[in-house]
């Protein structure tokens, strides 16, 4: 039999969450997605030394901040990706601009206009936006403009639906993460049946689905191989080399939990969400606030990190 693996990429795509290179080529997956985190993780690793020379060099040449050298090397990345995959590759604005419209779409252009440069067309890149009220509108903005997008760190429906409003291309609900602050409030372990993370997913398929929204939903931030299984037919999966290993591994029957012609009918009502709706639901949502603000700390974090990375080599350089 086929491995598990084999079996998900017949009814879901399946995108690698990791900027190792040497990991997408032996998992072969569709798409790819990258975070500052990653990004950080892959730019101290000896193979991909010259990624980061690369955009030293371009630095230096350029007099250019740390912070758009950073950027830059995060497209080198995600160039490489692309020459290995056939789908899309997403690559993240500064979560620093979490709440700037104008700021979240000037650097994605720049980041669609790096790509260009490497030959690459902006229908294979996705850019990363952080699902606040800010992000979702320049999301809006850069949809108009052809412009696709990521919206990332959704654990509400309250960001899918507006996310759906604003005609985004496709969102990463955080499975792991979810799951995680309910297991941390209520002091229990879940199965797949009773997982909130799987069912906040769920959730956003049902919505989607029930009201023919075309957002693509990628599923992510996994904790095991079971969270995966009970997402099975989901339209898209970003999952972790260590995942993908364990279920190429596995030859077991891999049976499609998820599917649009099963949705029940009796899926949320259809929201239209304004400034204000919007701030007081997530608000309302204990979960969703702390994990969204936790997300943005984070990569935040990782992309300081970045930037003094590149800032002592730059001094090197010099």
């Amino acid at each position: 039999m086929t491995s598990k693996l084999d079996q998900l990429k017949t009814m879901t795509t399946v995108t690698a969450d990791t900027g190792d290179i040497d990991a997408i080529r032996a998992y072969a997956p569709r798409d790819c997605t990258t975070n500052p985190s990653l990004i950080l993780k892959a730019a101290q690793m000896e193979a991909y030394a010259p990624l980061v020379e690369e955009a030293i060099l371009w630095g230096v040449n350029h007099n250019a901040t740390a912070s758009r050298i950073a950027m830059r090397l995060a497209v080198n990345f995600g160039s490489e990706l692309a020459r290995i995959v056939s789908g899309r590759v997403s690559t993240e604005v500064d979560a620093d601009l979490s709440f700037d419209v104008e700021g979240t779409v000037a650097q994605a252009r720049e980041i669609i206009g790096d790509y260009a440069e490497r030959g690459v067309a902006r229908s294979r890149v996705l850019v990363k936006i952080a699902a606040t009220w800010e992000g979702i509108q320049a999301a809006s903005i850069l949809q108009k403009d052809g412009i696709d997008c990521n919206l990332t760190l959704i654990f509400s429906l309250t960001q899918a639906a507006a996310c759906a409003d604003a005609n985004v291309f496709l969102i990463s609900p955080f499975v792991g993460r979810i799951a995680d602050w309910y297991a941390k409030a209520e002091g229990k372990t879940f199965t797949a049946e009773t997982d909130p993370g799987l069912a906040a997913v769920k959730q956003i398929y049902a919505y989607y689905k029930a009201h023919g929204i075309k957002t693509v939903i990628m599923g992510a931030s996994f904790r095991n191989q079971g969270q995966i299984e009970a997402l099975a037919g989901c339209d898209s999966l970003t999952i972790a080399p260590p995942l993908l290993d364990a279920l190429a591994k596995d030859s077991g029957s891999l049976v499609r939990r998820l599917d649009p012609a099963s949705v029940t009918k009796d899926a949320p009502a259809r929201m239209y969400l304004d400034e204000k709706s919007f701030r007081f639901m997530l608000n309302d949502n204990a979960m969703a606030t702390e994990k969204l603000a936790e997300g943005i700390r984070i990569f935040s974090r990782d992309m300081r990190a970045l930037r003094e990375l590149v800032s002592k080599r730059l001094q090197l350089a010099a």
